[in-house]
């Protein structure tokens, strides 16, 4: 009895006892329901921050399961935001330069209307800026010099005597502030005969006084017109016009004697007359001492008689230090520019002297009657520059082999200038 009713109390305490705990579970759930609430909350109230820490430490996670080292994942990265900013750049250069084209159009169109609007100005100003630009010019003309030169004419000798006397302030052509002026004497049109002067080294003002005869009947002389020209020597490359006088002759009285000074002007550059070309053979035997010269032929030669052809043949000549050691020709080639010659002569030069020797050839149109007029010419060996000294010096670096090579002629002058001229 004892037993069951103790089996009683415990059943009804465990019955009593269930809704206390309930009583006392129903607050903690729902204090546990306004914890999640208020977590909740202030979830959503650190939403941002909270999702950049998650997604580095995401990041982190997935680095860190990766086969790749830290180094090519920082390569690759900095590899994106390169092509990204070049991308970026790319697209606002295009932008930028659409909008810029516009503007450089109106600009244009702008500039053409002032252009128009200007053009129809007074034509009082125009006169007047054509009056400035001659001006100008005249004052550069002044500032080429001036030449101090005679004229006389002897009438039993039929000669005309031209005095080249000096210059004064003459243009600076060179870098160092000076020039290397001489004077080249001629008669027009027909430039059969041209004199120059020495070259006077560094001078602005240089004396001359060299005189050259020209024979030519009075009767003729009427029809001429004297060239004054003043260059400037440069050795190595074209030499330069300072200026130039030209005197008709039908406009100076020959009766006596007459000397003046007179400006210089500025003369037109005209094109290098083209004379032709020669192609020449040098083989030169050491042990010998046997140097051999070969004109095998020319082409295109200026055209010298009035039907318009040639009858030219070659000298050489073999000098040294100015003195003619040798000199031979070659047959005349009747009635032709594009002679074939094919003749060989051979000279005498001890290995000591062949550094000093210079070969010179000139091309001449021969004349029954009257004197032979040089077509022109060249030269090698000692102070020749580009073609000639390459040939000189092909033929030294291959002894006993002849060496063919093709020559442009020069005026004669030039060449006899350039022989004279001390190498640098």
């Amino acid at each position: 009895m004892r037993l069951v009713s103790t089996g009683v109390r415990v059943r009804r305490a465990a019955e009593a006892s269930e809704p206390e705990s309930e009583e006392t579970t129903e607050p903690v759930h729902h204090e546990h329901s306004h914890a999640h609430e208020h977590h909740e909350h202030s979830h959503t109230e650190h939403h941002p921050g909270h999702d950049y820490n998650h997604m580095k430490e995401k990041f982190m996670n997935e680095l860190s399961h990766l086969s790749l080292p830290m180094w090519a994942v920082g390569a690759i990265v900095v590899l994106v935001l390169v092509l990204v900013g070049c991308f970026i750049f790319c697209v606002f250069k295009k932008c930028f330069a659409k909008k810029k084209k516009p503007k450089k159009v109106r600009e244009r169109k702008a500039g053409r209307r002032r252009k128009a609007q200007e053009g129809e100005g007074e034509p009082g100003e125009k006169e007047g800026e054509v009056k400035k630009e001659g001006a100008e010019e005249e004052k550069e003309q002044e500032k080429l010099g001036k030449l101090e030169y005679s004229l006389d004419y002897n009438f039993t000798d039929a000669q005309l005597i031209v005095g080249i006397l000096q210059a004064q302030d003459l243009a600076a052509m060179d870098m160092g502030g000076t020039s290397d002026p001489y004077v080249k004497v001629f008669l027009l049109p027909d430039k059969k005969k041209k004199y120059e002067t020495k070259v006077q080294r560094k001078n602005l003002c240089p004396v001359f006084n060299e005189t050259f005869i020209f024979k030519i009947p009075y009767a003729e002389l009427g029809g001429k017109t004297l060239v004054l020209q003043v260059f400037d020597f440069d050795r190595f490359s074209k030499h330069d016009m300072i200026g130039e006088i030209k005197i008709p002759m039908n406009s100076v009285d020959l009766g006596q004697p007459m000397q003046q000074w007179k400006d210089l002007e500025s003369g037109e550059k005209e094109e290098q007359e083209k004379l032709g070309d020669i192609c020449i053979s040098l083989r030169y035997v050491p042990t010998a001492g046997k140097l051999t010269v070969n004109i095998m032929e020319a082409k295109n030669l200026k055209k010298m008689d009035v039907g318009g052809l040639s009858d030219p043949y070659v000298k050489i000549v073999l000098q040294q230090n100015g003195k003619r050691i040798k000199k031979k020709k070659t047959t005349v080639k009747k009635n032709t520019l594009n002679p074939y010659f094919n003749e060989s002569f051979s000279f005498d030069v001890p290995f000591e002297q062949i550094q000093k020797v210079q070969v010179v050839l000139m091309v001449f149109d021969y004349d029954k009657l009257g004197s032979n007029d040089p077509i022109g010419g060249t030269f090698m060996g000692y102070g020749a520059t580009g073609v000639g000294l390459r040939h000189w010096s092909d033929m030294l670096a291959n002894p006993r082999r002849p060496v063919a090579q093709w020559h442009t002629l020069l005026p004669e002058d030039e060449v006899e200038a350039a022989t004279k001229a001390k190498p640098r």
